[in-house]
């Protein structure tokens, strides 16, 4: 009995994985680099920030025409300017003596960089190679952005063993080798490239294993996506869920710890705690393959917004059990839902044309993203708290959960609104 062969698309997942985790980790070297070119060149702090708000918002706005690179071009091509894009973007960096260097190479340079190799073309690249299990594919990918969550040891490392400057560079060159020999040896478009490429039609299919199975779908674009009601809940789902309430956890959740008496270390490690199990949310979207996107994008949202009240519990008593129920439900839920929304999104508008579409829903997470992390610090200029700040998170995941049960998104559904 012959054995089974390994299906081609999980090993494109899991160079999608490695791509991810490098692309990602260098936009959130932030974090460590922050501090450290405020203090050596003497800059405010809101200044300096502007550099990763205008990040996400390049990010955003190259996504749709990033997609469509993917689309239309060699994914092997994309994916190697990209991470020459953004590993030379970050090892600039080490060059930079004036703010607008800053702006420039990681607001620009690494957005643009990341946008090639970040999750709108990875997405569009495993939609063909999955019919069935693409939340679980997704999920992966996901846990790559996870990982890359929990690597700001590694950079503070550098920064303490060879200085800013040159941990700037080894991130750079790292990234790029890590990158480029993955698209170009990796990375395939479809099965279909996989034969042309010599291998048999069967080992390509996946023959009997049902992540290969074709399904017949019309032939979206974001022009026709965007007229239907599916796609504009599933935009506003993606700004109020993967853009707003999660830039806020991103952002404040440490310094908001920090305000409620708890140590910088103790903060620093529930962080670490929110990483890990937002990486075991994104490993369990594949959970919506079988019992469906709604009963499982809804849960998550609604366990992520009542776990904020346990952080509410814990203002003024450090209590280390509310604050790890909060860090691990808050993980949880904000790493099972974005594959999910991603998977719903790819069920009904999965095609040809998919990463425009996929690069749109992007734009409306950066945008999130952007507004999100700036109106939580406002709020707490004018208030002095944070309470406001997670009260607008919690309205806003109730929100995407209320949108999430109305769109139901489905092929089936999405035709009959169509017709």
């Amino acid at each position: 009995m012959t054995p089974r062969r390994l299906y081609y698309g999980w090993v494109v997942v899991a160079g999608a994985f490695l791509i991810t985790l490098a692309g990602y980790a260098i936009r959130n070297t932030f974090t460590v680099f922050y501090p450290v070119i405020v203090d050596d060149f003497g800059w405010s702090r809101g200044d300096t920030a502007i550099m990763y708000s205008l990040t996400m918002v390049c990010y955003g706005m190259v996504a749709p025409v990033a997609g469509g690179l993917v689309d239309r071009f060699n994914p092997k091509l994309v994916f190697s300017i990209g991470g020459i894009t953004i590993g030379g973007g970050i090892a600039l960096c080490s060059m930079a003596t004036q703010l607008w260097h800053f702006y420039l190479c990681y607001g620009v340079m690494v957005a643009v960089g990341l946008s090639l190799i970040g999750f709108t073309p990875l997405s569009s690249v495993i939609t063909h190679w999955f019919a069935s299990r693409k939340a679980m594919a997704f999920g992966f990918i996901g846990a790559g952005y996870g990982v890359s969550l929990v690597a700001a040891p590694v950079f503070q490392y550098l920064i303490d063993a060879y200085a800013w400057r040159t941990g700037y560079l080894i991130v750079g060159a790292a990234a790029t080798l890590i990158v480029v020999p993955i698209a170009v040896f990796v990375l395939k478009r479809s099965p279909e490239q996989k034969v042309l490429m010599g291998h048999s039609a069967a080992d390509s299919a996946g023959a009997s294993s049902p992540e290969a199975t074709a399904v017949a779908s019309p032939q979206w674009t974001v022009r026709t996506a965007l007229r239907t009601r599916t796609y504009w809940l599933i935009l506003i789902i993606s700004f109020c869920n993967m853009g707003f309430a999660h830039g806020i956890f991103i952002a404040h959740e440490v310094y908001f710890l920090r305000d409620m008496g708890y140590s910088p270390m103790t903060a620093a490690s529930m962080f670490s705690v929110f990483g890990v199990a937002f990486i075991i949310g994104n490993l369990s979207t594949g959970l919506s393959d079988r019992f469906g996107r709604v009963k499982v994008f809804v849960p998550g949202c609604l366990l992520a917004a009542a776990a904020v009240f346990f952080l509410f519990m814990a203002e003024g008593s450090q209590s280390m059990v509310l604050a790890g129920v909060f860090a691990v439900c808050t993980g949880f839920g904000l790493g099972i839902t974005p594959p999910t929304c991603y998977a719903a999104a790819a069920d009904c508008f999965g095609g040809r044309n998919y990463g425009s579409i996929q690069g749109v829903i992007i734009l409306s997470v950066a945008l999130g993203s952007g507004i999100g992390p700036w109106m939580g610090g406002y709020l707490h200029d004018i208030t002095g708290t944070y309470t406001s700040t997670f009260i607008l998170v919690q309205v806003a995941l109730v929100v995407a959960a209320i949108l999430m049960w109305i769109a139901r998104p489905s092929r089936t559904t999405l035709k009959l609104s169509t017709d």
